[in-house]
């Protein structure tokens, strides 16, 4: 059975992850600053994660992803790094590019991202980090 996220948990997981490599811990302010999102819009998708054993958030207000959420984050993050350079090889301006690889990473499957990184990889040695 194959789970569909909404593109908004996606944001919020992505957001957590990155967030994790920056910040000694991560509390619901942090990612509202980061996100530019009223801290209860916050509140509230950070709520829904956890009824979703995507993330635990301690008494102390900090937020960690599980496993789970660790794997939807890692993976959205992947698609957005390759996603944004590929774009930028292919001449696209980079604000534009990474724009438009966050509403792709969402909607490209698998299967079609796979072969973009295969295709990315060969043609012009794109990897990701």
């Amino acid at each position: 059975m194959k789970e569909r996220y909404n593109e908004s948990a996606e944001n919020y997981l992505e957001t957590i992850l990155i967030l994790s490599h920056k910040l000694p811990v991560v509390r619901s302010v942090d990612i509202a600053n980061y996100m530019d999102f009223k801290k209860s819009s916050v509140s509230i998708a950070m709520k829904n994660l956890r009824e979703k054993n995507h993330i635990t958030v301690t008494d102390a207000g900090f937020i960690y992803l599980t496993e789970s959420g660790k794997a939807i984050a890692d993976m959205i993050y992947e698609r957005h790094q390759l996603l944004t350079r590929f774009l930028t090889i292919l001449g696209v301006d980079p604000e534009i590019a990474e724009q438009d690889a966050c509403k792709i990473e969402h909607v490209i499957s698998k299967e079609s991202f796979e072969a973009v990184k295969k295709y990315a990889a060969k043609a012009h040695n794109l990897g990701v980090d």
